[in-house]
């Protein structure tokens, strides 16, 4: 089975940008070169992950990556997006860690060297440990640490940056971390959510202004992750449920950014849920972004619930990826055409789309057919969506290693290449080649 993408198609074009992507706490290991994380610690803490594994050698991406970074050619991808370690990089005292940064200059220079565009990410969600034991992204000075990290890191980078992202999907960071705990740093409540939230946007407004002095000729951005909202029935109970679900989970964090405020939504929140909104944060949260970072992997379902109005319900449809996520790749269409309407967007980049699948070895290959159809599926979404006017510029495959899957452990491959974590052998699955054989044909 092959990729293909009709002649016509502006994913044929030799100006859009085509991707892997990983993060850093998820395949670079080396945790002994690093300051401590949030993600260390929960690793740390018993039943916080599935198969009880941690991140302290992964992928051991740190002394592997020219092997890597020759994967990557191979691929014959344009970009390759990934995540700096803010531990690695910064000491307690807030200075550089040269150790940590000559590491990313080496991986950049390298890079660039082979004509492969680096898309950077300064949050991946592993916050330094230190800065989560005095109130993480529950404590506004945490967002001027950030502002801070961003600045000596894009200074020391200098031009071997192709662009850089803030921060990745910070409803991730403060609804999975600091409100339900299903994530590192592992809080719950509902009054925290909005809160990190906050102050999360405020740390990427705040970068904005430093990237867009110090980096003016980059790329800048962040990116969000979508889940569109379906009703679980017609009924108009749930249609109401779903609306509010996609206002909660996805229009939060979009709509501050580029309309500087929040969704009406703020304003029925009970008042110990309410983010300390001060002057000029709205201001300084919707900065002007060179593009809009989309990660898209599937739909959920709402009906009616309380408190907030709506509950997940269970979805009962189609085809489900390793994770138990739907196969739905009509909703990175619906979605990409609905933010296209409801926003004046800049240039979109799918940053994040891929799928877990229950790999199996043999005979030295991994015959991946279903993530196969599932990028097939989904890059013929994308084209519906460039057809009805979405102005989409790359697309990045998740991911380009199998690797740490959060809470998950090592249970959940999603991977282009194979890995053993006994030996570390990396092995191209049929997925990847034929991504490699779909791009060599596009330069051709």
């Amino acid at each position: 089975m092959n990729i293909t993408v009709p002649k016509t198609s502006r994913l044929r074009s030799k100006d859009f940008v085509f991707g892997v992507a990983t993060a850093a706490f998820q395949i670079e290991g080396a945790a002994d070169s690093r300051l401590e994380s949030i993600w260390d610690r929960f690793c740390a803490t018993p039943g916080m992950i599935r198969d009880g594994s941690n991140g302290l050698v992964a992928c051991d991406h740190y002394n592997r990556w020219r092997e890597d970074v020759d994967l990557i050619e191979q691929l014959g991808v344009d970009a390759y997006r990934f995540s700096l370690s803010w531990p690695r990089v910064i000491d307690q005292n807030g200075h550089l860690n040269k150790v940590g940064i000559t590491f990313y200059l080496n991986l950049l220079d390298r890079l660039n060297a082979k004509g492969i565009k680096p898309f950077v990410t300064f949050y991946h969600w592993d916050l330094p440990q230190h800065l989560q034991d005095a109130g993480g992204w529950l404590n506004r000075n945490t967002a001027f640490k950030f502002r801070d990290y961003v600045d000596l890191v894009s200074k020391a980078f200098g031009d071997r940056v192709f662009s850089y992202a803030t921060l990745n999907e910070p409803y991730c960071s403060a609804y999975l971390g600091y409100e339900i705990g299903i994530h590192a740093p592992g809080i719950t409540g509902a009054q925290h959510g909005k809160k990190a939230a906050h102050h999360l946007l405020l740390a990427h407004g705040m970068a904005m202004e430093v990237l867009a002095r110090n980096c003016p000729d980059s790329l800048n951005g962040i990116v969000l992750n979508f889940s569109p909202c379906y009703s679980k029935t017609t009924k108009p109970e749930d249609i109401e449920a779903a609306r509010l679900a996609d206002v909660f989970l996805n229009q939060w964090y979009i709509a501050p950014i580029l309309n500087a405020q929040y969704p009406d939504l703020l304003a029925s929140l009970p008042d110990d849920h309410k983010p300390d909104i001060r002057d000029g944060d709205m201001k300084l949260i919707s900065h002007a972004i060179d593009f809009l970072g989309v990660n898209y992997y599937t739909r959920e379902f709402f009906q009616e619930g309380s408190p907030s109005g709506f509950q997940q319900a269970e979805n009962l449809e189609g085809q489900k990826t390793d994770m138990g996520w739907e196969v739905f790749p009509q909703g990175l269409t619906d979605l990409l055409v609905s933010l296209t309407t409801d926003y004046n967007l800049p240039p979109v980049y799918i940053t994040e789309n891929g799928a877990a699948m229950p790999d199996i070895v043999e005979n030295g290959m991994v015959m991946d057919t279903e993530r196969l159809a599932y990028y097939q599926s989904h890059l013929q979404a994308l084209d519906a969506a460039i057809e009805q006017g979405v102005a989409i510029e790359g697309y990045f495959a998740w991911s380009l290693l199998d690797n740490f899957e959060w809470a998950e452990g090592y249970a959940k491959r999603f991977g282009i290449v194979h890995v053993d974590y006994e030996t570390q052998k990396r092995t191209v699955k049929a997925s990847g080649k034929a991504f490699g054989k779909f791009l060599k044909q596009r330069a051709a």
